[in-house]
């Protein structure tokens, strides 16, 4: 799955990962390949991610961002941060 991690300025991150955790405003979720597609307002927090091979072993990466929104359709996941 293709996450994308996008501010006004620069690209922040885009590559192929297994599980995505977000910030949303009811909470934190996490999603997997094949999730239902879902548009979500997100607070300031971290993006972690695991990228696509790393196995289980391997602590996620994180991004932090101030808020945006999460546009997950077709196993793509498209942050836009503030």
């Amino acid at each position: 799955m293709t996450l994308k991690v996008i501010s006004p300025q620069d690209i922040l991150f885009e590559g192929q990962v297994e599980m995505v955790n977000l910030p949303g405003q009811m909470g934190s979720f996490t999603v997997l390949r094949n999730h239902a597609s879902l548009i979500s307002a997100l607070v300031e927090g971290k993006v972690g991610y695991r990228r696509e091979g790393h196995g289980d072993n391997v602590a996620p990466e994180e991004i932090s961002i101030p808020g945006g929104i999460a546009v997950v359709d077709n196993n793509i996941i498209s942050v836009c941060v503030n």
